[in-house]
């Protein structure tokens, strides 16, 4: 039996499944989906095989009950290949009123169908992410997110990696089967033929149009130079390799909107607090990946390279902090968004929960100047905020890759992320 690691996301699916009649897992291809949805099913049915799919199209086609056939928790694998058996599981859900009965998992979003249901009040979707540090085993754990939100009076805790291998993480990335790859040159291995199968076949089944493996790469790699920034689609495009200067603009919307129903781009939303002063707010979102590994790939970039080039290592790993931000946040009602304004302040990361509580992230490397700039930017935006009409930040803090874990005096705490937990 192959080692399971435990992911964050299993006591979601455990409540959703006792929450809803249909959990619905979205993500990327290879971040555990299907290994983790199979462990609450007891049928499983796997419509990447073909044999399978021809069988399953049959039942939806002509409606035979034998499409939902078996013992309940049913769940179908790549479920987006068959869009109608989402309205079959809706129906089903009604009927029998029944939770926990389905489980579909997608590494895409189904074709658009302006007839088909929203699910609301039947299905419950969850969305899977490549693995943390903390899941992977990679973080000591000794600093809670959630817990920043008491205001401990001080932390501690000892980063394990160090900057190389910090590097070598970013570059594997959060990919299951990577992570528990023993050999580390195999399992840099796994972002460039996941970033080769995307532009070679994923990004033309998503949605059915032909698109070009070379255009797509080189849109992959322009983003991935505009990861961690407010990036318009002007500036990606001028970015774009000289032999395809000539790109459409809405060509290259197209595009990454293809790789958005893949689950590949994920930007980071602007957040829009009440502020004291009439500064203007920027609501551009930030350009990120799902997982920093597909930028390092884009660019082929190995843990060498950035170790010569700090300023890309610097924006890699802010895609990989926002990753973990993500995961973390979400296990206990947050998100994550960015904060800039026409006054040039900027904040990588604010966690925001569901109850109006909220805290401020700032992501370096390292390096007592760059950590004094953060804690310095996370001050001035506390200050911005009208705390007559909003929550004071429940804590600023400062991610690096390297160190110690501490409480400043200012109150901002420094938190390497080999330390961080949700």
């Amino acid at each position: 039996m192959k080692r399971y690691l435990n992911r964050l996301i299993d006591v979601s699916i455990a409540g959703a499944l006792r929450a809803a009649g249909c959990v619905v897992v979205e993500g990327p291809k290879w971040c555990g989906k299907s290994t983790t949805s199979k462990r609450f099913a007891k049928t499983v049915v796997e419509l990447q095989k073909p044999i399978t799919f021809k069988r399953y199209k049959l039942f939806s086609d002509v409606g035979d009950e034998g499409l939902l056939s078996g013992e309940k928790p049913l769940m179908f694998d790549e479920w987006q290949k068959i869009p109608d058996i989402w309205d079959y599981i809706r129906a089903s859900v009604d009927e029998t009123g029944e939770r926990g009965q389905y489980i579909l998992t997608g590494s895409a979003k189904p074709l658009e169908n302006n007839g088909r249901h929203s699910g609301t009040g039947r299905m419950k979707k969850v969305v899977m992410r490549p693995m943390t540090l903390w899941e992977s085993k990679e973080s000591t754990g000794e600093v809670s997110l959630s817990g920043l939100f008491d205001r401990p009076d001080r932390i501690s805790g000892e980063d394990k990696n160090g900057l190389f291998n910090i590097a070598y993480i970013l570059c594997r990335g959060g990919w299951p089967q990577a992570v528990l790859d023993k050999d580390k040159k195999i399992a840099l291995k796994a972002a460039p033929d996941y970033v080769e199968s995307l532009v070679e076949t994923d990004i033309a089944e998503v949605d059915g149009i032909k698109r070009n493996p070379a255009r797509a790469k080189a849109i992959l790699r322009a983003y991935a130079r505009n990861i961690s920034a407010p990036a318009k689609l002007s500036t990606i495009q001028g970015d774009i390799e000289a032999n395809d200067a000539v790109l459409d603009i809405r060509t290259l919307d197209s595009y990454l909107n293809a790789f958005k129903k893949l689950f590949v781009i994920e930007d980071v939303e602007a957040w829009s607090p009440k502020l004291r002063s009439k500064t203007v707010l920027r609501t551009t979102s930030t350009r990120q990946f799902v997982d920093p590994s597909i930028a390092a790939a884009a660019l082929s970039a190995s843990p060498n390279d950035l170790m010569e080039d700090l300023n890309t290592f610097g924006l890699l790993f802010e895609t990989m902090c926002i990753r973990d931000l993500r995961v973390y946040a979400e296990s206990f009602d947050g998100k994550i968004f960015n904060y800039r304004d026409s006054g040039g302040l900027e904040t990588d990361a604010v966690v925001h929960l569901g109850n109006g509580k909220w805290g401020a992230a700032e992501i370096k490397l390292g390096g007592d100047e760059n950590i004094e700039a953060g804690a310095a930017r996370l001050r001035a935006l506390k200050e911005k905020i009208d705390a007559e009409t909003m929550n004071e930040p429940s804590f600023l803090a400062v991610i690096t890759a390297v160190g110690y874990a501490y409480r400043r005096m200012d109150g901002v705490y420094v938190i390497p992320i080999g330390c961080l937990r949700e």
